[in-house]
């Protein structure tokens, strides 16, 4: 059976049409108020974006939010995990000054920050799945705890999994370090005769894996942790993972902790995905590259997979711009993920969470 997902467009000619009515509206629609239980602690799934990266979503429209889960009685607060990697998310102290610093503060959104796996990344919880990869995953403390969650995604591509969307802000933004490392299966090795030896790639490493050899980089797999930073940093597109054999299992890996991370919630959860400013990399990146397409709109749903899966063919019913990281695929229809890395196949995240239960990806688009 189709899931309903709801969609309002970016166009507005007076008061009654602006982006934050029509939040409000979206989440009165998809019917997130019945989630809400007076006095809920309601975890509000966000990413504040690496310090550099401007494409997060506006803490403008996390405030309308915020302010609706309070009409229904909840205690909202704003919530993300630290990373794995080096950056000014890796614990709690300069990931909040990193969210304060990109107007996530109290005097904004109305919320308090609470980083969901502690200090360090170290409070966490293991919930039982049992599924092909794993028995157990490892769910960031104060996320695992609540009945409800709202999961607000800025979606867009990424170098490895294709798209980020619900699945993968459930995914790797629910999981402590721990969690997220247990996801990365995949290790990524140097194309040979490719690398120019900048040596970017070694400063972004968090294990210390990348050293200079006769001035060319070399990657020691022992101790990698499969984050994929150097892939997306390197210049020459001189690092590479094998895609036939790890990166599926990677995906598969991603959905199950998606799956960890709403058990307790199912039936208490929604999920809003922004689909403006489209760029090429996950907002971990301390950078925003240019939109892919067009601004689109913005959707609600109850359900990760039916809403990342029509955001995925939004996006690619698309004209695709020149002069971005886009290189083919710039037609409506095509696969414009596929556009800019053909390797990467991003609806294998659709495909497996419908296999393992975590949702549909047939759905209904209900324009508002």
């Amino acid at each position: 059976m189709a899931e309903k997902v709801y969609f309002v467009n970016l166009r507005a000619r007076d008061p009654h049409q602006n982006t934050v009515t029509k939040l409000r509206r979206l989440f009165e629609k998809a019917g997130f108020g019945k989630i809400i239980e007076k006095n809920d602690l309601i975890p509000v799934k966000i990413h504040f974006g690496e310090w550099g990266n401007d494409s997060y979503i506006s803490p403008v429209y996390v405030r309308q939010i915020v302010d609706k889960i309070k009409e229904y009685g909840g205690k909202p607060f704003l919530t993300d995990s630290n990373t794995l990697y080096k950056g000014s998310r890796s614990n709690a102290v300069d990931h909040i000054i990193t969210a304060v610093e990109h107007g996530f503060d109290f005097a904004v959104t109305g919320a308090p920050l609470v980083i969901a796996d502690g200090l360090r990344g170290t409070a966490a919880s293991e919930v039982e799945i049992r599924k092909k990869h794993f028995e157990r995953v490892k769910i960031s403390g104060d996320i695992a705890v609540c009945k409800s969650i709202i999961v607000l995604s800025h979606f867009k591509g990424h170098e490895v999994a294709g798209f980020g969307g619900a699945i993968k802000n459930l995914a790797m933004g629910c999981a402590p370090p721990a969690g997220k490392q247990a996801q990365h299966s995949a290790r990524p090795a140097m194309i040979e005769g490719h690398c120019t030896g900048c040596g970017k790639c070694a400063g972004v490493c968090p294990q210390g894996a990348i050293g200079l050899v006769n001035k060319k980089s070399v990657i020691d797999r022992s101790l990698c942790m499969g984050c994929f930073e150097c892939m997306t940093i390197c210049p020459e597109n001189a690092i590479d993972v094998d895609w036939e054999t790890e990166i599926p299992v990677f995906t598969e890996r991603m959905v199950e902790y998606a799956f960890g991370a709403l058990q307790g919630k199912q039936e208490r959860a929604g999920f809003i995905n922004f689909l403006t400013r489209i760029t090429p990399d996950c907002d971990c990146v301390p950078w925003s590259d240019a939109p892919i397409v067009p601004d689109i709109g913005i959707l609600a749903s109850s359900d990760p997979v039916a809403i990342d899966a029509a955001s995925f063919d939004l996006v690619n019913n698309q004209k695709g711009f020149s002069d971005t990281l886009l290189s083919s695929n710039y037609e409506k229809g095509e696969d414009k993920f596929r556009g800019m890395r053909k390797k990467t196949d991003g609806y294998r995240q659709i495909e497996y969470a419908e296999e393992i239960g975590l949702g549909t990806g047939t759905y209904e688009i209900v324009e508002l």
